[in-house]
């Protein structure tokens, strides 16, 4: 049988012109970046030549690039680093209750230290409660993470909205000396390839990338920071990456974010443009052929590869086993905890019973998705689930 991967926002496969640029720095090209003869000094190159192609991309200052070993490392360094950079500041930060857990995990150990965290709710399409924000906001907040878009429910955040809100609670402030808080991070790691990117337009201090998303490598990331934000490292070592991150540069993972980054850029429009028109056919079919099924998340703004439902009567993790026997690969949500015996904290979230989050879907569409997939699986699933209802 075909596979039928339908789950991309988990990760996807390395397109072929990511792996040639990214081939000669496995095998031949090897040396330290560090190093000052040749070989080194080649590394070196490549590197900034990568730096110089991400900060293009996002309409900033290569200097403002650091390379990271994973989206998670990126919010960790954005959590972290903040915190301990600011605290003298204060030590309240505001973060939503679907951020990833990259974040969550975050903010709670931070919690533990004595820091003070608001968790925005959002309504019940996945929104941030704008209201709530700006009550939230105070002279001692110094960080405030949303997404931008869901990684379960591809629910897209007003980011541009929600920084005009910022900043204008810091033009408000009487800061003496003048400082930049509280600073605005979003992780975007589910956007890239999806939503623009350029910092001007988004009205962010921070932005995580990774490239498992875009076609690129696992296992590398970076984060945007502007020139004027602060950050205490939380990897020590060497002092690479402007000694915000230290380790030897893994240049081939570097070469290969940057150039699948570019691509994904350059068939951005149309891409997205098709997978919204299947996005929309799935959903439309799926309600329709199901009984007591729906859609989570917002209707429109919501990523264009998005198909997150809740199925009453069933249990999601046992459809996904199932729906793997007919070579159909899709989740209940995200793959970071597909081993967590909790219910996911974004469906809670936006209100969902406990039984409807158990029963829990989610399909990503990619690059390789036709309609017949899409047919296909509309084919197997109602099958499935109606002698699961039997049983």
């Amino acid at each position: 049988m075909k596979e039928i991967y339908l789950d991309y926002a988990a990760t996807t496969y390395i397109d072929k012109k990511v792996f040639k640029k990214m081939l000669p720095y496995l095998t031949n090209i090897f040396g330290n970046p560090s190093s000052l003869y040749s070989l080194g000094r080649k590394t070196k190159s490549a590197i900034e030549s990568a730096r110089n192609d991400v900060a293009k991309i996002l309409n900033v200052n290569s200097q403002e690039i650091i390379f990271t070993g994973s989206g998670t490392e990126s919010d960790n360094l954005a959590i972290f680093g903040i915190a301990k950079a600011y605290q003298k500041n204060g030590k309240h930060i505001i973060v939503s209750r679907i951020e990833h857990k990259a974040i969550l995990e975050a903010v709670k150990k931070l919690e533990k230290e004595g820091f003070k965290i608001t968790y925005l709710n959002v309504d019940s399409k996945g929104i941030v409660k704008i209201s709530e924000l700006k009550k939230a906001l105070r002279p001692d907040t110094i960080l405030v993470s949303i997404m931008y878009a869901n990684n379960e429910i591809g629910t897209i955040q007003p980011i541009s909205e929600i920084s005009k809100i910022i900043i204008n609670f810091k033009n408000r402030q009487i800061q003496i000396p003048k400082i930049q808080i509280p600073i605005f991070h979003t992780d975007a790691c589910q956007a890239i390839g999806a939503l623009p990117l350029k910092i001007n337009e988004l009205g962010v201090d921070l932005l995580t990338l990774n490239g498992s998303k875009i076609y690129g490598p696992k296992g590398i990331g970076c984060l945007y920071k502007a020139k004027e934000i602060k950050l205490e490292p939380i990897i020590i070592g060497g002092g690479q990456e402007n000694n915000l991150r230290a380790g030897t540069e893994n240049v081939a993972l570097i070469v290969g974010l940057a150039e699948a980054l570019k691509l994904s850029e350059k068939f951005k429009k149309r891409e997205s443009q098709r997978l919204r028109n299947l996005r929309n056919y799935f959903i439309k079919n799926i309600l329709k052929s199901i009984p007591n099924c729906q859609l989570n998340g917002h209707s429109e703004k919501r990523l264009p590869n998005n198909i997150n439902i809740s199925i009453s009567n069933v249990e999601g993790k046992a459809l996904v086993l199932m729906l793997d026997k007919f070579n159909i690969f899709t989740s209940t949500g995200s793959a970071c905890a597909s081993y967590d015996l909790n219910l996911s904290h974004v469906l809670l979230a936006i209100g969902l019973s406990s039984e409807l989050a158990r029963g829990n879907l989610r399909f990503t569409l990619g690059r390789k998705t036709t309609r017949g997939d899409i047919n296909y699986v509309l084919k197997i699933l109602p099958k499935i689930i109606k002698k699961i209802r039997q049983v």
